[in-house]
C-alpha cells in the first residue's frame, strides 16, 4: 500500500505542529522546513482545518496550530480522512468484477492496515524528545539558522 502525497504532506504538517505547540506556525514556514510547495501545502492545510485537525488563526499575527492535543489525534483516522475511498487495485473497473474473489481479501488487508494505524495517536508517532528536536531544527533550517547536533544521551 502506498499513501498519496496528500496524506504524506498532511502527516508532516501534523507532526510539525505537534512539535511546535507553544506557538502558531505559518504554511510558508512548514513548506520551507520540508522543502515542498506552499500551494500544495495550502490545500492540505485547508482540508485539515475543515475537519478540525488544525486551527487557523487569521490576521497579521495569525498562523496554524493543532486543533486538539496530539494525544487525541488518531493517525489511522487522519489517514483515512486524507486518503478518502481506497480501491487498492481498481477492482470496480475490472472486467472480472463480480466474479473474481480478490476484493474480499484486499478489503480485509486494508482493514488490517488501518486497524494497526488506529492504535496510534499523533503523540505516539511524534516519538521521543529526539523527534521533537529534529522537527524543531527543521524550522531553524528553513529560517537559515545553523543545525545543532542532537545528543542521543539527552532525554
Amino acid at each position: 500500500m502506498r499513501l498519496t502525497q496528500f496524506s504524506d504532506f498532511a502527516v508532516r504538517v501534523m507532526l510539525y505542529l505537534a512539535a511546535h505547540t507553544e506557538r502558531l506556525c505559518s504554511v510558508g514556514e512548514i513548506a520551507g522546513a520540508y522543502e515542498i510547495s506552499d500551494n500544495h501545502l495550502m490545500k492540505v492545510v485547508s482540508k485539515l482545518a475543515a475537519e478540525g485537525y488544525i486551527e487557523s488563526v487569521r490576521g497579521r499575527n495569525g498562523g496554524i496550530r493543532l486543533g486538539r492535543p496530539a494525544t487525541e489525534i488518531n493517525i489511522g483516522k487522519l489517514i483515512r480522512y486524507t486518503e478518502g475511498h481506497i480501491d487498492l487495485v481498481g477492482c470496480a473497473q475490472c472486467k472480472l468484477n463480480g466474479v473474481c474473489k480478490l476484493p474480499g481479501p484486499l478489503d480485509l488487508a486494508l482493514a488490517a492496515f488501518f486497524g494497526v494505524l488506529e492504535r496510534y495517536s499523533l503523540a505516539d508517532v511524534l516519538g521521543t524528545q529526539d523527534g521533537i528536536r529534529m522537527l524543531r531544527q527543521l524550522s531553524s533550517l528553513s529560517r537559515g539558522e545553523a543545525l545543532t547536533p542532537v545528543d542521543p544521551t539527552a532525554d
